[in-house]
Order: structure tokens, then sequence, then C-alpha cells
């Protein structure tokens, strides 16, 4: 029965994300940060590696990242599905939904190892099944939910790859905290840093953790308990690097095991640290963005920026934050409801709930700072992760080996509405979308754009603004190039030398210029100047 559930969800998961993939138009990040250099790979072209810099290889460039904070690993997972399928929006966007599958399996796995962990601080027995009921409520809970569903569709435009790299993560790591054998450790490390140069972003909770389960493994050094029975290998043993006399299945590893660690971690951050040798990218970002960041966020107003951040939690959680898919839909229970069954959960089983949701205080504490602006994409990261503690919680309140059957029942009632909720919604939003086709920078009308300028000649139009380059290069399959001249130096308004970089084309009366609508300018004064 719980496979025949896990499968289901899966399904149901795919043919929700998988519907009109074509739609809403490609965005810019998706073309920028994956699409545009994977064409340029296949079809022999130039690659315009970031900052110009990247790896020599075969008399190319190969891209080490796609910008100062995002690494190019979408870049080479699109690779197989465009040459195999050819250059397209849906194409590309399959990548994005596989991802998000294996970011439900993986779920459904961490909260599983998560909950066998602290079963044996809690004396109850564990819970030993191929899929665990909370795991299944997790995905459960993800997999209708608007916000997981329409960012995996988009996944490259929110980098949603952080989200199993993350829960690779997690998932060994709470597994090394339970059986102590170093290669779940390593393991931990290893998606860890794989997460980081994903999306440097993923610090918010890889920081946290690090911190967490190294606490977590000192109290049991100090408070041992017996050792947990290792299903995949019988009785507990002891590994190699275990002391004498160690009790079976706690090794320590010491200085050697920690230096493999760190290795491991360092090993996928190589592009990064390569990159930035070559060109300071990330460093400099970060350097001159500190006080106050590109888009003008200030840093210090800690309490505005958690304002910000708070809203934001409570419209990913609820999923009305997908206006330029056509409409405003949610589900209004998700996020009080969520509260509420969090605090009581809490106090019923706190050992269940109290580190997860420090873990994610802590990775919204951290999300206060941005050197770009307080995007709520960025909350991709979170998502899964609060859903998640979510279904923990409903779990620990609603089905414990003390719960009357009317009290479950009323459990299953509560779950079967969050999850026709977010179904109504998603499917509202799809219906929205069908008549819309996207909005603002999600426009599908970025395709009879490029599809105008490609096949009436205009082989380099003049972008006054932000959003077409690497969109229309994609879209035409590389034969229009925009010329940018906009200039970088500043969202707010056109620096010094914007009115000598346009005169020259002013000059010819052909030339062709690209610009928005003046609500959805992003790099303002430019239409005006022009």
């Amino acid at each position: 029965m719980a496979r025949l559930w896990w499968a289901a969800i899966l399904l149901l998961y795919l043919l929700l994300a998988g519907y009109q993939l074509g739609l809403p138009g490609l965005h810019y990040d998706e073309a920028r940060e994956a699409g545009l250099n994977t064409l340029e790979i296949l079809t022999g072209a130039p690659i315009t590696a970031f900052r110009e810099t990247g790896l020599p290889l075969f008399g190319r460039q190969w891209p080490l990242m796609v910008q100062d904070y995002i690494g190019a690993l979408n870049v080479y997972l699109a690779l197989p599905f465009l040459g195999l399928t050819g250059i397209g929006v849906p194409n590309l966007r399959f990548l994005s939904i596989l991802i998000g599958l294996l970011t439900l399996i993986l779920v459904e796995r961490t909260v599983s190892e998560w909950l066998r962990l602290v079963n044996r601080q809690d004396g109850t027995k564990a819970e030993v099944v191929p899929l665990s009921f909370s795991g299944l409520l997790a995905m459960t809970l993800l997999a209708a939910a608007p916000t997981f569903l329409f960012w995996s569709r988009q996944g490259i435009f929110v980098t949603n790859l952080t989200q199993p790299l993350l829960f690779g993560c997690l998932w060994q790591g709470i597994r090394w905290l339970r059986l102590e054998r170093p290669r779940f450790l390593l393991w931990s490390a290893f998606w860890g840093g794989c997460a980081l140069y994903a999306k440097l972003l993923a610090l918010w909770v890889i920081g946290p953790f690090v911190l967490l389960a190294g606490g977590w493994w000192l109290w049991q050094r100090k408070n041992p308990l017996p050792a947990s029975p290792d299903t995949e290998g019988g009785q507990p043993r002891p590994h190699p690097a275990a002391p004498r006399g160690h009790p079976p299945g706690r090794g320590g590893g010491g200085l050697s095991l920690a230096l493999a660690t760190v290795i491991v971690f360092l090993l996928p951050l190589l592009p990064l640290i390569w990159f930035n040798i070559e060109s300071g990218g990330t460093f400099s970002a970060i350097a001159g963005n500190l006080g106050t960041s590109y888009y003008g966020v200030n840093n210090l107003a800690l309490w505005s920026n958690l304002g910000t951040r708070l809203v934001q939690l409570r419209q990913v959680l609820q999923g009305d934050h997908l206006w330029y898919l056509g409409g405003i839909y949610g589900n209004p229970v998700s996020f009080w409801g969520g509260i509420v069954v969090l605090l009581l959960a809490s106090f019923r089983r706190p050992w269940r709930l109290l580190p997860p949701l420090l873990l994610a205080l802590l990775a919204l504490a951290a999300s206060l700072f941005t050197i770009s602006d307080l995007f709520v994409t960025h909350y991709a990261l979170l998502h899964p992760l609060l859903v998640a503690i979510i279904a923990i919680a409903f779990s620990a309140l609603f089905w414990t080996n003390q719960s009357s059957a009317w009290w479950q029942r009323l459990g299953y009632l509560c779950v079967l509405l969050w999850f026709l909720l977010d179904l109504t919604a998603t499917l509202r939003y799809h219906s929205a979308l069908t008549r819309s086709g996207g909005l603002a920078d999600h426009s599908d009308a970025s395709y009879h754009l490029a599809y105008y300028l490609r096949y009436n000649g205009f082989g380099a139009p003049i972008a006054l603004d932000w959003g077409f380059d690497a969109t229309v290069r994609y879209l035409s399959q590389g034969t229009v190039t925009p010329i940018e001249i906009f200039g970088y130096a500043s969202p707010q308004a056109p620096d010094a030398d914007f009115a000598a970089r346009l005169q020259p084309f002013l000059e010819n009366s052909d030339n062709v210029y690209l610009l928005h609508v003046s609500h959805a300018t992003v790099f303002a004064g430019r239409r005006e100047r022009f």
C-alpha cells in the first residue's frame, strides 16, 4: 500500500508539472543560466562564459559559473536532454521537472531518516519500513502545492537543483548521526558542497545544519544510547576507524575522517574556487553589496527585511505569489494552519519538531541578508523543508500510539482538506496560464518576438533593457544576437556613458530597438533617455 501511495504521488506530480510545459514563456534566467550555454556547446558556437572565465579544454572555454553565486551544473545536466530532443522550451524544462521528482523522493527519505534518529532518543519503537508514513505525508503535501509545482516547471529560474542536493546532504548527515558510519558523513559533505556550487544560497541551510549536526554528535558522545541496527547491513558493526572498545556503530574516525570530510566537501566547489582565482567575481559581488545590495536593499535594516521575508514565507506556503501566471490563487489555510499544527505538535513531541524548526529559523535569519534583492524565489530553497517539517508535525500530532481512532480520522480530514485546496489552486493557475500565456518577464510574447526578429532579418537588435538577450538568442537558436547597451552599473538610472553608447546606433534608421512597456521595465531611465 505504501509503495502504491508513493507511486501515485509521483505520477500526480508529473501530470500536474508536465501539463502545457511550454507555458509560461521562457524567462531570461532559464535561458541565461542553462539554455544558452547548452545551445552553444551543442552547436559548436563560441561559448559565452560568465565573466569570460571558463575551463580551457579542447579549444573552448567551458563555463564554470553562470552568475557570481550560481554554478554551471544546469548547463551540463541539460546537455543530454537538448542533445537528444532538440532545442526548445519544454525540452529544457523537462530537466527541471525530473529534479523536482528527485526532490520528492529525497524529502521522503530525509523525513524517514530523521524520525528513525529521534525515535531512539524518546524510546519510541522505530518505523523500520521502506517508506514511512510521515515521509509519504510530506510528499503528498508537496506534490500538489502550487509553489513547488510551478517553480519545478521553471526550475532553472529558481535553481531548484539546490533542493535535491540539499536533501541529499540532510539525509546522509542524519543517517551518519544515527549510525556513525564514515561513508554517510562523506556523502553528506559531498552533496552539501554540490548544493553550494549549484547556488551559494544553499549556505542558508548547510551552515546551520553543520552547527546543529555537530552539536547533536557531541551530545551523543556524552550521552551514548544503544546502537541502532543498520537495516542495510544486519547487526551493527564497528567501522575500521573506530577506536578499540568503541560501541558498535559509533565510530569516531578522528582527524583522518575530519580531513577526508573537508576534502570531499571542497571537491564540488573546485569550479567556484577556480572562477574566483581567475576573476574574483563572487568575492567582489559580496564585498560590493555588504551594506546595501545591488537593488538597494539595506542589509542592516533587519526588522524591515524580516517583515518582508515573513510575508514571502506566507506567500510561498499559500502559493498566492504566482501572479505572472495570470491570476492569484492559493491555499488559505496552509500558513496559519501550519503554524497551529507546528505549535501543538512541538508541545506534544518536542524532540521531533524543535531541531528541524531551529534549522528553519536559522535559515530564515540568514535570508535577511542579500547581495541582490529580497526575492521571493529565494525561498525555493526553504519551501520543501518547511512542508517536510509541517508533515512531521501532522504525524506527531495526530498519529501516535496513544491517538484515538476519531483523532486520527480528524488528522486525515485535515490533510485531505490541505491537499484539495492546494490541488484546486494549482488547477486554477493552469487555467489562468492557458488564457494568459504568462505575464511580464514570463510572457509567451517572447516566442513571437524571437520568431519575428529571426524571420525578418533583424539579427542584431539593440536591447535597451534587461531580459531580451539570452531569451531571444536561445529561442532563435542563436540566429539573433541582441546588443545590450543599457548598462548594468545601476538599475535605478543610466550611467554617464549611456548616451555615448546609444548615439552611433541612432545614426542608422534601420536599427530595431527592444524595450519593455513602462510598468515592466527593469533598468529604469533608459527608455526616457532614448
